[in-house]
């Protein structure tokens, strides 16, 4: 991984046959990532995902962020946490072993409240999960929606399409979006829709489908409703299998949500670690979340973070073979 960004570079994972490849997309040069990223592997915030109008009112006060996507703000601005330096050490405990990383964001980066100080941990154990803890505090009331944004593709970095991916998602709804991808605000049912994973489906079976919002999202860009809701201890969400090398990684996490994205903005510009050009759906993402344009939602579960308080959140990645 990477001090700037939190990026995670490479993750190593075994296939049935016990060889090794990444399946994190990514560049093998730094500057490829402060110029031409889109957040591959990077720790988000303070807001993961987007905020309408670039605007919020906490306890009376509108804060004003910047519009980075469209009319809305995304991921934290345009210079959210996946562009700083993080401080890096080692963390050890038991056989688990990894790396501690912290952040201070000052009062009114990016135009958000308070003194905000994360520390994140990524964990890997022999079990073969890769775990990340996150944890922060503030001095004022703020909203805080931490996550990761790695693109998988479990057939390994520059391994062509994703579609072919099996998806189960344990959510019984998701967050329609306007053309801006901002939630209409209706928590809506999957089922006899694309977006019933629930039973298992490759990527793209129906990625294809005329249905507004896919045409929306040009392709998947959208936050599932867990059915598990928000929990102390990490809970299963997701589990994709990729079938030619065994590979599967099932998710666990303490979220309420989670946000399938295709890839659907990757155009055969950018060439990552394998020297192969990123098209169209060659890689996938799974970030657990509290839902977008939460600020403007009050039936969402809540983001406001108060001083006293500790937002904590723990994702889990478990890797295995099939």
């Amino acid at each position: 991984m990477l001090s700037y960004g939190g990026i995670v570079q490479t993750l190593e994972v075994p296939d049935r046959h016990g060889r090794y490849a990444n399946v994190s997309l990514g560049f093998d040069d730094l500057d490829d990532y402060v110029t031409g990223s889109p957040y591959f592997g990077a720790l988000i915030g303070r807001y993961g995902n987007r905020i309408a109008g670039g605007a919020f009112t906490l306890d009376g006060r509108t804060y004003r962020l910047p519009v980075n996507d469209g009319p809305n703000s995304l991921h934290g601005g345009d210079k959210g946490f996946d562009k700083r330096v993080w401080d890096v050490e080692p963390y050890a405990q038991g056989p688990d072993t990894g790396l501690t990383l912290r952040y201070t964001s000052a009062d009114g980066e990016m135009g958000y409240p308070g003194t905000l100080r994360v520390r994140v941990r990524y964990v890997l154990t022999p079990r073969g999960d890769f775990r990340i803890d996150y944890e922060a505090t503030t001095d004022k009331a703020t909203v805080v929606n931490l996550t990761n944004h790695t693109y998988f593709n479990l057939a390994g970095e520059g391994g062509g399409s994703v579609l072919d991916h099996t998806l189960r998602i344990a959510a019984s709804r998701y967050t329609p979006v306007d053309s801006t991808l901002i939630p209409t605000g209706e928590l809506a049912g999957v089922a006899h829709t694309p977006f019933d994973f629930r039973s298992g489906k490759p990527i793209g079976r129906d990625i294809r489908e005329a249905h507004p919002q896919i045409v929306f999202g040009h392709g998947y860009d959208h936050n599932f409703v867990l059915d598990k809701g928000l929990t102390a201890a990490p809970r299963h969400a997701a589990t994709v299998t990729e079938p030619v090398s065994g590979r599967v990684m099932e998710i666990a996490t303490t979220e309420p949500g989670v946000q399938l994205y295709s890839g659907n903005f990757l155009d055969a510009t950018l060439a990552g670690s394998s020297g192969k050009v990123y098209r169209q759906g060659d890689g996938f993402c799974l970030e657990t979340q509290h839902f977008p344009d939460s600020p403007h939602r009050p039936s969402f579960p809540s983001t406001v973070l108060r001083p006293g308080r500790t937002y904590r959140s723990t994702t889990v990645h478990s890797f295995t073979t099939r």
